[in-house]
């Protein structure tokens, strides 16, 4: 022992016991017996999915008709080029629909009579784009209103195709913050206006944080949805992914610049679902162990 060591603390030294030693030497063995077994049983069932496949009567023209080499690597390149207007979309319309979605959600929480022509706005204003079919809305937006030659109207396929986007998707993400709203307790908002806080400064400060972390996944979910939905401002002539795949499709009769677009767009999709897990999943742990959601 030197000098700077301190007595108690060597005779303090953790020591893990025989026994403990063996039950991890246990549980790393357990681990990797598991894990063996998994990737053995992955590796038989993808090699029966494979061969049942490849052995069915209609391969060879599915395989032609959907997986050709050829126009794969013809599609990849348009299709990626399209996917950035795609992205684009994404990254515009999720954040105008969570401001809208946000003040209709505050609109339809107001207390007081004064207010109630707001709250019923607010509420028909969901009502309808919920119940209306996207496909309909982008149809109404994008193809209609440039009928309409109104001067001073944009009739960019882009832009209004975005609008129709917006219009439907912030309904849906009102009524997920309305119910973070509706979920803080009614004593927290009493806590505040009892500390001297406005209404709306208990809104702002005490309500709305607590209402937006506890709907974090849901919203993740809707801008998940969002980012598929993008592909549909194709319907109006713009060229995203989608539409890239449809003009060589329409050229060559052959599908596989579609699986080429579809897979893209589940690669861009599954980062963001398995973010949505994670964050769920660590909602659930502060939850379980006493945290604030």
């Amino acid at each position: 022992m030197t000098l700077t060591e301190d007595p108690k603390d060597t005779q303090d030294a953790y020591v893990p016991s025989e026994r403990r030693l063996e039950r991890e030497r246990f549980k790393r063995a357990r681990a990797r017996r598991a894990t063996a077994i998994a990737a053995l049983s992955t590796l038989v069932t993808g090699v029966a999915l494979y061969l049942v496949v490849v052995g069915a009567p209609g391969w060879p023209r599915t395989k032609e008709t959907f997986f050709d080499g050829q126009y794969a690597r013809e599609a990849l390149p348009k299709v990626l080029e399209g996917l950035w207007l795609n992205v684009r979309l994404l990254l515009v319309c999720g954040a105008a629909v969570l401001v809208l979605g946000m003040l209709i959600a505050i609109a339809r929480t107001l207390r007081g009579p004064v207010f109630f022509p707001l709250r019923v706005l607010a509420a028909a204003y969901t009502d309808f784009f919920r119940g209306l079919p996207l496909i309909i809305n982008l149809m109404i937006v994008v193809l209609g209103v440039p009928a309409l030659r109104l001067q001073g109207v944009t009739v960019d396929p882009v832009l209004l195709g975005g609008t129709a986007l917006t219009l439907t998707y912030s309904a849906y993400v009102a009524e997920v913050f309305r119910a973070g709203i509706e979920s803080v307790h009614p004593s927290q908002r009493a806590a505040a206006r009892s500390l001297g806080l406005t209404n709306r400064q208990a809104l702002r400060y005490v309500v709305l944080p607590q209402a937006v972390r506890r709907q974090v996944p849901p919203l993740l979910n809707d801008l998940v949805s969002l980012q598929k939905d993008t592909g549909l401002v194709s319907i109006g002539g713009a060229v995203d992914a989608v539409r890239a795949a449809d003009i060589i499709v329409g050229r060559s009769l052959n599908y596989t610049p579609y699986i080429v677009a579809g897979l893209v767009f589940v690669a861009l999709t599954i980062p963001m679902t398995r973010f949505t897990d994670w964050v769920t999943a660590r909602l659930d742990r502060r939850r379980t162990q006493g945290g604030t959601a």
